[in-house]
């Protein structure tokens, strides 16, 4: 699989890495509906075996969950694996999410995420939203110190802006950024992603396939009533992904792929992306991932694809 360089890090990451918000489940905030801890560790050990070799976590998601799972499948193969993971955020017993980037919660954090993920170190470590209520440099001064700690390899950033980085590379360099980006969400294009590739920090982008809406089973009456996507998209974005996934079949099945994977093979094509982060709830799901992560499309199928998104509002 194609392998890039993540900035400065010394990570090389495969185009594709396995994202573990999903498996999750439900039960809070940003939930996904119920998930069988066996078919996800299953899913990992599927996209391990083909040769994904990073994994992207978070303590949010499931409030803890996605990481136990993570430690449990990565027993006697945490040597295969870059391992990356979040702090900065918090919940209560409801499963209420906020912002806490305060140097404390970021110290408890990032002992709660070695316990469970079962490792001695973490490769890359990201603080996951800016949290408003505490400088940037406060935080970011701590990330640096758990480098120096040995506690982890690489810190990055999610969610931030340009302002937001160059406040926190006056304290330490940024090893990666990892913003939202599809075919649905292009709004890192203007002024993050060449940001990005002038200060040579690595792009893992989030969500290619817009949360699954860029699939072509995805159906939005199927959801579970606690799935996060039902509050945060509305009818007009999931008739939106209808129309570009109808659109985007032929050219996605002319090249014997499904449109999910055309998806992620866009956002890996375009200049100064290291590579995706896409979610698998089971074994089937890795293996359609892996497919799409050794496909970059060519100039051709690149225009053809701006035709689509000139064509659907």
């Amino acid at each position: 699989m194609l392998k890039r360089m993540l900035g400065t890090s010394g990570l090389e990451l495969t185009a594709i890495g396995f994202g573990a918000w999903a498996i999750g489940g439900g039960g809070w905030e940003f939930g996904w509906g119920e998930q069988d801890d066996a078919d996800s560790i299953a899913a990992i050990h599927r996209s391990l075996d083909q040769g994904v070799n990073w994994i992207d976590t978070a303590p949010a998601y499931g409030m803890g969950r996605s990481e136990e799972v993570i430690g449990k499948a990565l027993a006697g193969r945490r040597h295969e694996v870059i391992l990356a993971t979040k702090c900065g955020l918090e919940w209560d017993s409801a499963g209420n999410v906020r912002r806490n980037g305060r140097p404390e919660r970021i110290r408890q954090e990032v002992e709660d995420s070695l316990r469970r993920l079962n490792t001695d170190v973490i490769d890359l470590y990201q603080i996951h939203w800016p949290d408003a209520s505490t400088p940037i440099a406060e935080s970011w001064g701590t990330m640096a110190e758990l480098v120096r700690e040995g506690k982890v390899r690489a810190i990055g950033v999610s969610n931030f802006s340009v302002a937001q980085m160059q406040e926190a590379q006056a304290v330490h360099p940024i090893a990666s950024l990892q913003p939202p980006y599809s075919l649905m969400r292009r709004g890192i294009e203007a002024e993050i992603l060449p940001f990005c590739r002038r200060e040579n920090i690595g792009v893992v982008a989030y969500s290619p396939m817009t949360s699954g809406l860029l699939t072509e089973r995805f159906d939005s009456a199927r959801l579970p009533a606690d799935d996060w996507r039902l509050r945060d998209f509305d009818e007009g974005d999931f008739r939106r992904a209808r129309a570009l996934v109808e659109r985007l079949k032929p050219l996605a099945h002319a090249a014997g792929r499904t449109v999910g994977q055309l998806a992620v093979a866009w956002v890996n094509s375009q200049p100064g992306v290291t590579a995706a982060i896409v979610g698998a709830r089971r074994p089937d799901q890795a293996d359609e991932n892996v497919s799409g992560g050794v496909w970059i499309l060519d100039a051709a199928q690149l225009a053809a694809i701006d035709e689509v998104l000139a064509a659907v509002p």
